[in-house]
């Protein structure tokens, strides 16, 4: 029997799952900020390892507004085969997790409010499987970066809005200056 290929050896894909797992807890809020808002819901950043690099598996799917959003990261089996809902869900395709930090398209545009200046992400992503190009931009862009930020501790080839070396301060301090925001105008 021929040697597992390093790139498919379980003990690898678990390690890397492992450090992966060790990084999200240390920035781990838990329910610091449930407080805030009443509308809440939680996004599900699905996360899998695939030829030995991390990959974010993605649905396209409408966004709201004015709602406290927790990203929460799951790990997925590297055989999973999505089985969504046609009426739900048009398309789910995985993009690299280092693409988030390293994009071959991007473009960034800013909105600033209450002296709070707001880093706009879009990323085009073109599925080379199929061709299809993707654009992935608002919470899900945001959300996508600050993973790919905290697990592959890389600094990106672009701007973000975080302090890069007190990651977990400087999100934080985003979010209430959002918050304070969105309240302001409820």
């Amino acid at each position: 029997m021929l040697p597992a290929h390093p790139l498919q050896d379980p003990s690898v894909r678990n390690s890397l799952i492992d450090d992966a797992k060790a990084r999200l807890k240390k920035h781990d809020v838990g329910t610091k900020f449930s407080h805030l808002l009443s509308n809440k819901c939680s996004v599900l950043l699905p996360l899998l390892v695939k030829e030995g690099k991390f990959h974010l598996l993605f649905t396209l799917r409408s966004e709201k507004k004015e709602i406290l959003i927790t990203p929460v990261v799951g790990f997925i089996d590297q055989d999973f085969q999505a089985k969504p809902n046609p009426e739900e869900v048009k398309d789910v395709f995985l993009v690299p997790l280092d693409y988030f930090l390293h994009p071959r398209v991007y473009r960034q545009s800013y909105l600033t409010y209450s002296d709070h200046r707001l880093v706009l992400h879009c990323f085009e992503y073109t599925n080379p499987e199929n061709g299809v190009t993707y654009q992935i931009r608002g919470m899900t862009a945001r959300f996508a970066v600050f993973v790919a930020l905290i697990i592959l501790e890389k600094r990106p080839t672009f701007e973000v809005e975080y302090n890069l070396d007190d990651l977990i301060s400087s999100s934080e301090e985003s979010l209430l200056k959002l918050y304070k925001h969105v309240t302001s105008k409820l």
